[in-house]
């Protein structure tokens, strides 16, 4: 898969002090990235895909390669890795005295700010042909227009929006709240990963991550991965955040939910907005009260019962309906 998708570096970015939105300053942070394709002689090629939640460079995998919308053989596709995702600077891998639950609070302006500096001061790129992201990625191409209005020719949002609305909050704060009741959390503080609580946050998250029609048609026989039981696609739901860090996650989820771009109206460059019909984190009608007031916006929803992972291509009719209308969008 690697070498078909022309895996071209895999590096890390350092700073010696960057400060956070939230006044307060780490010395030392860290940040993960990958390379996909070849950088053109002019440098006019790139094409930028954040990363979403606890995700690494694989993110977009379901995007990347030949014929594909961030096509290799065509794009030099940059991914940037949030703080807290294990393998950026995070709780997990930050020694004291910002360890776990004294890492610093992360807005999405943080992350783009350093994936800003990350291109201009390592990679030297200054302009990219697009900024191509899912969920939390998309939160952050909507912040990409409005601080660096001029740094990309065009935006991709796909099942996420500008700003993170009151019924989004509860469900997110749901899940931490769920994850806190393990007594091994201790406030953070913990020898070894609270399990129950992670468990539990998985839990809340399931219930959320696919449309209420997806569940009563049992869909998830569809999907091999999963089982053909609703034991199995449930456990399997479960078990998936066993491979994470609670302080991570907990802080990626405050990272979304405190997010707001501020001023739509300011984007200068070409939107394509791709909301999902039946998503429960990103109601679509929170993404069509948000096209009313962006300039220059192409609001194409995706159709589907899948809910937010429609977006990540879950269904073969979904994934090929995502590639074909960004790789058109994008040409």
């Amino acid at each position: 898969m690697l070498s078909m998708l022309a895996l071209a570096a895999v590096g890390t970015f350092t700073v010696d002090s960057f400060r956070f939105e939230s006044g307060v300053t780490v010395p030392h942070i860290e940040i993960a990235y990958a390379t996909f394709g070849r950088l053109n002689a002019t440098r006019s090629n790139v094409v930028l895909a954040p990363s979403h939640f606890m995700i690494d460079q694989h993110g977009y995998d379901y995007l990347l390669g030949p014929g594909q919308a961030l096509d290799t053989t065509r794009y030099f596709v940059v991914t940037i890795e949030m703080f807290g995702n294990g393998l950026s600077s995070s709780p997990s891998n930050t020694p004291e005295p910002f360890h776990g639950p004294r890492f610093p609070a992360v807005t999405i302006r943080d992350n783009v700010r350093i994936a800003h500096q990350l291109l201009i001061d390592e990679l030297r790129i200054t302009h990219v042909r697009a900024i191509v992201g899912f969920a939390m990625g998309a939160q952050q191409a909507f912040q990409w227009a409005v601080s660096y209005p001029d740094f990309a020719d065009r935006i991709v949002a796909i099942a996420g929006t500008a700003k993170c609305y009151p019924h989004a909050v509860v469900m997110l704060e749901g899940a931490i709240a769920a994850l806190e009741t393990d007594s091994a959390f201790r406030g953070g503080d913990y020898a070894s990963e609270p399990t129950r609580g992670i468990r539990a946050f998985g839990t809340v998250w399931a219930g959320w991550l696919f449309s209420q029609e997806w569940w009563r048609r049992e869909l998830w026989q569809s999907d091999t991965s999963t089982g053909q039981s609703f034991d199995d696609a449930l456990g399997r739901l479960v078990n998936a955040f066993a491979r994470y860090d609670a302080n991570d996650m907990i802080l990626q989820v405050r990272t979304w939910e405190h997010h707001d771009v501020g001023d739509l109206r300011s984007i200068r460059v070409p939107v394509l907005y791709m909301p999902v019909t039946t998503d429960l984190y990103f109601p679509i009608g929170d993404a069509r009260y948000e096209a009313q007031v962006i300039p220059h916006v192409t609001l194409v929803p995706i159709r589907s019962l899948w809910g937010h992972p429609a977006g990540a291509g879950a269904d073969p009719a979904d994934l090929a309906f995502v590639n074909r209308t960004i790789k058109r969008f994008l040409r």
